[in-house]
């Protein structure tokens, strides 16, 4: 997703199991090879993960740069 993808929105290399396609691909993008699932962001369900996510980023908005 080259313009970026906002926060609940499924992203394209993911395959029927949410499993990432570009795993262990170099042209797999910094902010996923970065990203590290944590329990207090991710919580124990997926709901709770987007809706965590989402609310960063927009509490996060404009702050970069």
């Amino acid at each position: 997703m080259p313009a970026g993808k906002p926060a609940g929105v499924r992203c394209v290399q993911l395959d029927q199991n949410n499993r990432c396609l570009l795993f262990g691909d170099p042209r797999r993008p910094q902010v996923c090879l970065e990203f590290a699932a944590e329990p207090a962001i991710c919580g124990k369900h997926r709901d709770t993960a987007l809706q965590n996510l989402a609310w960063i980023e927009e509490a996060t908005q404009g702050s970069a740069g």
